[in-house]
């Protein structure tokens, strides 16, 4: 039992339960950093694509094998997949194509086990019961924003692709210093990239309408509980318009 007490809860000014007194501060260090157009001007930025594959992002397959065993109702499937087909597909493909024409590079993740009955994989996703084997239908990337050419592909068996794989080696090695993040879902892998790619000191974007989860609530929590302090928050348009204006060609 608590000892506060009910009295203890009354503030004169109740205003300040409503204003995050440290807005200004993380919106300079992270969201207008300096750094952050440094490393678009100089394509050290990447597009990090999160788990757009079959597994959990199309009606029929994976998570979504049998609707009704989902643990997701129908009101939020349909939420889901229209998102996903009329909004984030289309966006994602935008970005992707904006890097391309840059020549900055595309990365994908996926979830995908090293072995046919996923025995190596996280705890949490053998708890799940979230498993896509090598070659399944499950761990192919949806067609519209499918990985081209020699595009890093990096599979994982848990949420956090940081702390699942050898991510940051990889970007260290290529001078990547900034990312644009985008994919599903918002409040569960997206958001753990998001806030490890922060920890890691990589100056990161997230793009709001590239991104969805199975409800409005669930998106909206997310992207302001990460926007100004753990990424810059933007739009697909923004997002481009950042990178025409910044990176050279």
């Amino acid at each position: 039992m608590s000892d506060l007490k009910k009295t203890d809860l009354d503030i004169d000014n109740k205003e300040f339960l409503h204003v995050d007194p440290l807005e200004d501060s993380y919106r300079e260090s992270i969201a207008e950093a300096p750094g952050v157009v440094e490393s678009i001007e100089k394509h050290k930025t990447a597009l990090l694509v999160i788990d757009l594959q079959y597994l959990d992002a199309a009606p029929g397959f994976g998570v979504f094998a049998d609707a009704e065993k989902s643990g997701v109702p129908k009101e939020a499937q349909e939420y889901y997949f229209k998102r996903l087909d009329h909004m984030v597909l289309p966006n994602v493909r935008k970005l992707q194509d904006k890097f391309r024409d840059l020549n900055m590079e595309v990365i994908h993740t996926r979830i995908m086990s090293m072995t046919q009955d996923g025995r190596e994989r996280s705890a949490g996703h053998k708890r799940l019961n979230l498993h896509a084997a090598p070659g399944s239908k499950e761990s192919e990337f949806l067609v519209e924003i499918a990985p081209k050419g020699d595009e890093l592909i990096i599979n994982k068996t848990a949420s956090g692709v940081f702390n699942a794989t050898n991510l940051e080696y990889i970007l260290r090695n290529m001078g990547i210093t900034g990312l644009f993040i985008c994919g599903v879902y918002t409040n569960e892998c997206v958001s753990t990239t998001v806030r490890d790619a922060c920890d890691r000191g990589f100056y990161t974007t997230l793009i709001n309408d590239a991104c969805a989860t199975v409800t409005p609530q669930l998106h909206n929590a997310t992207i302001e509980t990460i926007r100004d302090r753990y990424a810059r928050v933007m739009t697909t348009e923004q997002a481009v318009n950042d990178i025409k204006e910044h990176a050279a060609t």
